[in-house]
C-alpha cells in the first residue's frame, strides 16, 4: 500500500468519524433538502431522492481528491 493511499484513507476516516459524532449529537449537516431534490409524500409514507445534494457532494469530493492525489 502506498503512503498516499494511506493518508487519503486516514482523512476519509477522520471525516466519517466527525460526521458520525455530529449525527450522534443531533446536529444537522448544513446541506440537504436543496431545491432540485425530489420529495414525494403519500398517505402511507414518502420517498426522498437527493439528486442536487449528491451532485454537490460529488463535485466537492472530486475537487478534494484531485487536490490530495495530484502528483
Amino acid at each position: 500500500m502506498s503512503p498516499e493511499l494511506g493518508r487519503v484513507l486516514l482523512v476519509i476516516g477522520l471525516v466519517l468519524v466527525v460526521a458520525g459524532g455530529l449525527a450522534a449529537l443531533g446536529v444537522r449537516l448544513p446541506f440537504g433538502r436543496l431545491p432540485g431534490d425530489i420529495a414525494i409524500e403519500g398517505e402511507r409514507g414518502g420517498i426522498y431522492i437527493p439528486i442536487v445534494t449528491m451532485i454537490i457532494v460529488s463535485v466537492v469530493l472530486t475537487v478534494l481528491l484531485n487536490l490530495f492525489l495530484r502528483r
